[in-house]
């Protein structure tokens, strides 16, 4: 008999507005707290220095986190010049500086060249593996290692705010594996200068933004206004609503760019038991490519559709 899962099976996205300071991973683990949920997740690391747009998944919502993380996401930054530090950002040691300080004009004109598929060499201080180690766990002990370098698309670079002669305030829509810190470093560098990020706040992940987000402190105290009633409490008054429901946001919130396709009860059934279904009939649609089987408004699958038939791919166990 396996062991009985800790915490209620619920299910669903929380949009997270991170502040600056907590790890991506001690948020989730707030968000999962408050939820009292089984399994958590989160969409694409916001480092400490970071605040913004975290989305973390909850229950059967983690099944969908590679197509947050294969989404788009749009940062604004600020790069302080004159300095290099090892970490890319300003918790890191200053390891060059100096006194040039690029003009407007010279940082508009040198924009173009990020735009588009680029070659970028991620920072020292990293998640990208080393011969099984993380390079960030590398470069704290003191290692220096080549990290080679990788395609990234960058859709949208634009200069925002030049506040000082210092610094300079951008705005970045970027794809997957895309490092802002890597971004100010070579920027810095081609306007002959040094420079590392001063600030960072991501604005979106695929279709959340901030209009979506929820503080994490709000989140926090509504999971603590939420008294569990006791067993011997024999009245028949209702229970109090869960402030905490109004963050939570349905499975599919995040399949926004995936086609749904209603399917019968017995083919639902047949595909949450991971096997594949034929459409049939001449008003069957032709579909190809991935798509989320759907019964009743409630994603029972997602699915490869070719060729008449619907092969799952990751089936979701939601109540029914």
């Amino acid at each position: 008999m396996g062991r009985r899962k800790k915490g209620l099976p619920v299910s669903g996205w929380v949009v997270v507005d991170k502040p600056v300071g907590p790890t991506s991973t001690h948020v989730v683990s707030k968000v999962r707290r408050a939820f009292n949920a089984q399994k958590a997740g989160h969409a694409g690391t916001l480092d400490p220095l970071g605040s913004g747009i975290l989305p973390v998944a909850l229950g059967e919502a983690t099944k969908t986190v590679p197509f947050l993380v294969d989404a788009s996401k749009e940062y604004r930054f600020t790069i302080r010049w004159g300095e290099a530090r090892d970490t890319d950002d300003r918790e890191g040691r200053v390891t060059n500086t100096s006194d040039a300080r690029p003009t407007r004009e010279q940082i508009i004109a040198g924009l173009p060249k990020y735009i588009g598929e680029i070659s970028q060499t991620p920072p020292q201080y990293s998640a990208v593996k080393i011969n099984g180690e993380r390079a960030y766990d590398l470069a704290r002990d003191g290692e220096t290692v080549e990290i080679k370098s990788r395609t990234v698309e960058i859709h949208r670079l634009e200069l925002i705010d030049q506040p000082s002669a210092d610094e300079a305030t951008l705005e970045m829509t970027c794809g997957k594996g895309t490092y802002v810190r890597a971004v100010a470093r070579d920027l810095a560098q081609d306007l002959g200068t040094f420079g590392h990020v001063a600030m960072l706040r991501r604005l979106r992940v695929g279709p959340f933004s901030e209009a979506d987000a929820v503080a994490l402190d709000t989140l926090t105290q509504a999971g603590s206004q939420l008294q569990v009633e006791k067993p011997d409490d024999l009245s028949n008054s209702p229970p109090a609503p869960d402030p905490k429901a109004p963050f939570l946001l349905p499975l599919e919130t995040a399949l926004d760019d995936i086609p749904a396709l209603a399917v019968s009860g017995n083919d639902a059934a047949r595909l949450k038991q991971g096997q594949a279904v034929l459409s049939r009939g001449r008003d069957a649609p032709i579909v190809n490519g991935t798509v989320c089987a759907m019964l009743h408004g409630q994603p029972v699958a997602l699915c490869e559709a070719g060729q008449g038939e619907l092969r799952p791919t990751r089936v979701f166990n939601l109540p029914s």
